[in-house]
């Protein structure tokens, strides 16, 4: 489970940004997602709670902001919308595609006290 992982790295990035900005308490952490970022957001909420005990984001709150998947079609010669890597695009069916977005996952903002 790569999840617990990605917590504990959340939590090193909470913990070095409270010692920089000065604040005692997360209460939310916002992070953006991709579809195509691989992360079960399941298995992430679960392994969030377990890792941030005893932190200064015990019990805060985790917000997925979502990301659409993004291609460029090589056929259509457009950007388009896709939810999984190889999937066909939805204009031409066509698999000439190169993904330009959605793989993003990242804190984009907290909520601190």
């Amino acid at each position: 489970m790569h999840e617990l992982s990605l917590c504990q790295s959340i939590i090193d990035i909470l913990e070095t940004e409270a010692g920089k900005q000065h604040f005692a308490r997360v209460r939310k952490v916002r992070l953006l997602v991709g579809p195509l970022a691989g992360v079960d957001r399941a298995a992430l909420s679960f392994g969030f709670d377990a890792v941030s005990r005893d932190t200064i984001a015990e019990g805060a709150e985790l917000e997925f902001v979502d990301t659409p998947g993004l291609a460029w079609c090589f056929a259509c010669e457009r950007t388009v919308e896709i939810a999984h890597y190889y999937d066909p695009c939805p204009g031409c069916s066509g698999h000439r595609l190169k993904v330009t977005g959605g793989e993003e996952f990242r804190v984009l903002d907290l909520e601190v006290e």
